[in-house]
């Protein structure tokens, strides 16, 4: 497990659902709900099946507590400074609310957007820490090895007009 914790892990979200609002090209007007379920969080990592078993048991029950926090929301009723860099192309910020381990806290994230036909596709990174969301940061050996407090996220994710 100590090998596990040497590196940043690679968590997957398999179990999410999601809602983006838009008007033709504009995207001022956009919102957007993300509803991941917690406890489908996986290490993706190539590592043992006794190391991942183990990340997976302690992000599920002794960080995140899926049992009694089994949402993580992000909730951003507008998109806003929306600047166009090409055809189709556009940067964003989304100054929303994410739910994490039971506290709601304002998130901006910068997303770089494609608008295409019926589809729109976001990619971004921000950071979050896990204090701030009242989450004790995972240790093993101990205590003499922790994962950081400041975790780093990054999406890749499309919707398609319904």
């Amino acid at each position: 497990m100590l090998s596990a914790f040497g590196h940043s892990p690679t968590i997957a979200i398999p179990d999410f659902e999601g809602e983006v609002k838009w008007a033709s090209s504009s995207l001022e007007d956009a919102s957007l709900r993300i509803v991941v379920q917690a406890s489908s969080l996986t290490v993706t990592d190539d590592i043992s099946k006794s190391d991942r078993r183990e990340i997976e048991r302690k992000m599920h029950e002794e960080v995140l507590e899926t049992d009694g926090f089994p949402e993580i929301i992000y909730e951003c009723p507008r998109v806003s400074s929306v600047q166009k860099m090409g055809e189709g192309s556009f940067t964003a910020m989304l100054n929303g609310d994410l739910t994490l381990h039971g506290v709601t806290l304002k998130q901006a994230i910068s997303a770089r957007v494609t608008l295409k036909g019926n589809t729109l596709r976001a990619a971004g990174e921000f950071s979050i820490r896990q204090s701030d969301y009242e989450i004790r940061p995972a240790s093993a050996a101990g205590g003499t090895v922790k994962l950081k407090d400041e975790l780093k996220l990054s999406f890749d994710v499309a919707a398609r007009k319904a």
